[in-house]
Parts: C-alpha cells; structure tokens; sequence
C-alpha cells in the first residue's frame, strides 16, 4: 500500500538504547497523535530511514555503538535533511555546542518536561523541510520573533530582561541546564552574539520598556 509524502514527513522517528525510556517517549507521543517509529540502536534507525524520510528525529546523545552525534553524521553524508531533537542525561557544554554547531533543532535535558518535548516535536514537523517554506532572518524583528517556539518565548523575554539563569529556571520550574540550553538556542534562532542584541530586539518589538526592563523596576 502506498504511503503518501505527508505521512512520511508527519512521523517521529525515536532512538534510544534505554528500553523504558523508549517505550515512555513513544506513549507520550503517540498520545497526542503522533505517528511514531521507534527504534533501540542508532545503526537501526539508520538502515530503516533510507526508504522513508521522517519529519524529525528525537535522538539520544549516548548510545553504545553508534552514538547520536554519529547518527547525526551518517544522516548529512546521506544528504539527509531531518530536524533533529537530541535528549540526552548527561549534557555537557562541548557536545551541545557541538550537536547545534552540526544543526541540531534542539536538545533537550533528560529527564525532560513532557510538554517542553512535545512543543519542540510540533515545531521540529512543522519546520521539516517540505512541510513549510524555509525560514530565512531578513532582520525583520516580528519574524525573527515569529520563529520562536512557545517555550523558546517563555525564555526569551525574561532573558531579554536582564534575569540570569537561575532566576528564569526557578519562574518555569525547569532546570537551570535547561534555561542555559534554550538560551543558547534563542540566540542562535535570532542571530544575536550578546544578551544586549536579544533586549534590543525586545525593544524594537515594544515588548519592554527601556528604561524600566525588569519587571520589578518600576
């Protein structure tokens, strides 16, 4: 029977050596709707993908074998164009500098939020490529802004603020590895070098007022 293009860019492709982890991802997404393959080693994933071209990929970092980082290579040698979502539970700075470095679509802390896996899955298949014409920054501060996930904006405009880390991890009751992984990731959706270049987009969006930034500066 054949499958149309649709269906194929709609399908979450799960790889993880933890079998419960696995299985857990697999329910939480197909909860929600979701097509879902799922698959316990890296050389599989990859041995299944070659006839069907997933709409993302949520990807663990460390697998023995074939770790996600070489799934990730194998993919773009094979010209492979997929949103990948790394989880992993033991994020260090080198390897997610280097996963979004190789154009990781996000990376999530393990044991993550279910919701914050399931906004980055919706906005990894909307993203895929021929589901949506493909998002070019022409500088334009409300698409800039447009770009970002929900919880891409939750972190956003308190980082845009002035809040550290802490301060943010503790408003979203998430990890501060967490806010640290999507702060990188908002600066890198809207090109911005620095902190400043984030509140001057803010600015520009007439989403703060300069001169009172914090919401506790009256």
């Amino acid at each position: 029977m054949p499958q149309s293009q649709t269906t194929h860019t709609n399908t979450v492709y799960v790889v993880d050596d933890d079998a419960g982890m696995l299985e857990s991802t697999q329910w939480l997404l197909e909860s929600v709707g979701l097509q879902v393959k799922a698959y316990s080693d890296g050389r599989q994933f990859l041995d299944a993908v070659e006839t069907r071209r997933p709409g993302c990929v949520v990807l663990d970092i460390r697998m023995p074998g074939l770790g996600g980082l070489n799934v990730q290579e194998e993919l773009q040698k094979r010209g492979i164009d997929v949103p990948i979502i790394f989880v992993s539970g033991h994020a260090d700075v080198p390897i997610v500098v280097r996963a979004f470095k190789s154009g990781a679509f996000d990376f999530i802390e393990k044991p993550f939020n279910e919701q914050l896996l399931l906004d980055s899955v919706q906005q990894a298949l909307q993203d895929a490529p021929g589901n949506t014409p493909d998002f070019v920054p022409d500088g334009n501060t409300e698409s800039l802004l447009a770009s970002l996930t929900r919880r891409e904006k939750d972190v956003f405009l308190p980082l845009a603020q002035g809040y550290t880390s802490k301060e943010i991890a503790e408003q979203l009751d998430v990890s501060v590895k967490t806010i640290d992984l999507y702060r990188a990731r908002v600066m890198k959706r809207l090109g911005a070098e620095r902190l400043p270049d984030v509140t001057g987009l803010a600015i520009a969006a007439g989403l703060l007022d300069p001169l009172a930034l914090r919401a506790d500066e009256n």
